[in-house]
């Protein structure tokens, strides 16, 4: 029953998303919020709403991390998919932060902000109408690598906020993410020789991890398919639950809606989308359609 109810859903939402990918109107946020100031820069969140949103609601929510290698990027790279799960009935935030062109930072100033995004939303689920138990974190390419650092746990944590309350996703949702920051991934040259594992996801997989989907090409020539493939293994063998979806022949950033890649036909991000809520719906994040 529950695999009819998932493949009806899929049929339906597909011809809708179809529709959608062939628009070019970008979809904007309701609104912005800041959720941390750092060295004088306002950190935002981009907050899309589901209709009859309530503050006395609670909502499933999700956080994406836009990609750009820790040096570039901006939340509108996850604008459509944000807007997709926000029509799903879920809150969904499109997250600023740090990076190096923009701010001088590393890596571990992004995982930093990841973390304090996610603690935000939680920090003040009542009044955004959030169940602050089911709160998911998403993102592509090193801002998968934001989402799963914090679903792992590693980096610091900002000692103004309240540790009590804490910045762990409950699932994770990545697209071509940095998995692996050694010379067998991406992104070594970010960090010092001590610091190649330091926020390294396949290095620190541990039972008790947030379910896990992960999109990716096999075809990527930027962050290894392999990594992807090491760390499903090692999140399995932990008693992770950790689903990764090859997309055959396909390179990085493969699952950007048109809006973000203007030569996207809108395929492989409607198949990404579909997914995604299949993913979510089995976790109870979205209510099943009968």
């Amino acid at each position: 029953m529950k695999a009819h109810l998932l493949l009806s859903l899929s049929l339906s939402l597909l011809l809708s998303f179809s529709a959608t990918a062939a628009t070019t109107a970008e979809p904007k946020p309701d609104r912005l919020t800041t959720y941390k100031t750092a060295n004088g820069v306002e950190l935002k969140l981009h907050v899309f709403e589901p209709m009859g949103l309530q503050p006395s609601d609670r909502r499933p929510a999700i956080v994406f991390f836009f990609g750009g290698g820790w040096n570039s990027g901006e939340a509108k790279q996850f604008y459509q998919q944000a807007r997709a799960l926000a029509d799903q009935g879920m809150v969904a935030f499109s997250a600023d932060y740090r990076v190096k062109s923009r701010n001088q930072t590393t890596p571990f100033e992004c995982v930093l902000d990841g973390k304090s995004a996610i603690r935000w939303v939680r920090q003040h689920a009542a009044a955004l109408g959030v169940d602050p138990e089911r709160i998911a974190a998403a993102g592509g390419s090193a801002g998968g690598h934001v989402a799963a650092s914090a679903g792992l746990g590693l980096g610091g944590e900002e000692p103004a906020e309240n540790a009590q309350i804490s910045s762990v996703p409950n699932a994770l949702i990545l697209f071509n993410p940095v998995l692996d920051t050694t010379e067998q991934g991406y992104g070594a040259r970010n960090f010092k020789p001590h610091q190649q594992t330091a926020l390294s996801p396949s290095h620190h997989v541990r039972k008790g991890l947030p379910p896990t989907i992960i999109f990716h090409g096999t075809a990527d020539t930027t962050v290894p398919f392999e990594n992807a493939e090491r760390f499903t293994r090692l999140m399995t063998a932990a008693g992770n639950p950790c689903t990764l979806v090859p997309f055959e022949g396909k390179g990085h950033g493969f699952f950007n809606g048109k809006l973000s890649r203007p030569s996207s036909d809108g395929v492989d991000y409607n198949l990404t989308v579909l997914r995604t809520i299949e993913f979510l719906t089995a976790r109870g994040y979205i209510a099943a359609k009968r």
